[in-house]
């Protein structure tokens, strides 16, 4: 029999939790049980594929330590990744002792916690310990709570070893009637694999470097656009105007690399456009000169601009989606 203890605590002198998963560790031996443990905040950098180590545990405890408020984000995110890449089928099989303990208040509902977090998972959940322990020392000079402790440990060694029957609960119901992972047509070792990629630091910086290379790539073809002259920007939008009477504002675009600005003044059917200074634009625009070539050529509108990034904006922005109805640009026929 093997059961495995994932530890979510920091690993600070004086964490009860791991008094209690050393005591427990110790009577695990003396039943000739394996006992492996794994240390969450030392394995953050790997928690992703984590979950496969369940794969050789007859058995697992969750064991963490409320500071302030919950389990801790290690071990939500453990269990997180056991949802995402953890062998359900395997999961279902195991059988989940709590082990919380707490320096100030909650480990009630901690416990409670996991217990419901493991049974969404599919797995069977049996008894384990929680208690309030401000200071460590309370348990490990007191002979009565280390027997107790060790009687824990001794029921989960039964639990596990004679494959206890559960009553169904709720939450198994709901989760087979609600819950579902991501669709994914990959396998099990290949979810891994990925798995690995995203907790592997180096691959995901060069993974980074390489978008950022053909993003650099790509903006640089962006700029070389020889489309539309942008000396005729005053000129084509002029054409392109759709005088509407109600209609008073004044707009500042800033394009990156030029020193002045293209600034439009629409006054009902009146409108102006050169470049120069606007010190007082209802909306103030930042773009890539490509971008704004696409939008005088009609690939591009301003609202899209605005929405994926392209153009940013200061002022109100539903007079960015205005200009769309005050220009009306036709993208060039083929010849």
């Amino acid at each position: 029999m093997k059961i495995n203890i994932y530890y979510g605590g920091r690993g600070l002198i004086g964490d009860p939790t791991l008094v209690a998963v050393k005591i427990m560790m110790n009577v695990f031996e003396e039943l000739n049980v394996k006992v492996e443990r794994y240390d969450l905040f030392e394995q953050k950098n790997n928690i992703t594929i984590l979950p496969r180590t369940l794969k050789e545990a007859d058995g697992v405890i969750l064991a963490s330590t409320v500071e302030w408020h919950g389990v801790g984000g290690m071990m939500m995110s453990f269990l997180d990744a056991c949802w995402l890449y953890g062998d359900k089928e395997k999961i279902s099989h195991l059988y989940m002792a709590p082990v919380v303990m707490s320096t100030t208040y909650g480990e009630k509902e901690a416990e409670l916690d996991l217990m419901n977090a493991w049974q969404s998972l599919g797995g069977t959940v049996c008894p384990g310990i929680s208690g309030y322990m401000p200071e460590v020392s309370e348990l490990e000079g007191n002979d009565t709570y280390k027997k107790l402790i060790e009687k824990a440990a001794e029921n989960i060694y039964r639990s596990v070893n004679q494959h206890t029957t559960a009553l169904p609960v709720s939450v198994m119901a709901v989760r087979k009637a609600t819950y579902k992972t991501r669709n994914t047509t990959l396998t099990q070792q290949e979810t891994e694999q990925l798995s690995e990629y995203a907790s592997d630091d180096h691959y995901v910086a060069k993974q980074k470097e390489d978008i950022k290379e053909l993003t650099d790539l790509f903006r640089g073809k962006m700029l070389s656009h020889k489309g539309v002259n942008e000396d005729n920007l005053p000129g084509l939008f002029k054409a392109a105007f759709k005088p509407d009477p109600s209609v008073n504002l004044k707009y500042k675009v800033n394009i990156k690399g030029k020193d002045k600005a293209f600034v439009m003044r629409i006054d009902g059917k009146e409108f102006e456009a050169d470049y120069g200074d606007l010190v007082y634009a209802d909306i103030e625009m930042s773009m890539e000169k490509a971008v704004l070539m696409d939008i005088v050529e009609g690939r591009m509108s301003f609202q899209k601009g605005f929405m994926t990034g392209a153009i940013t904006a200061k002022g109100d922005f539903a007079k960015i989606r205005l200009l769309d109805q005050l220009f009306i640009f036709r993208p060039p026929t083929q010849g």
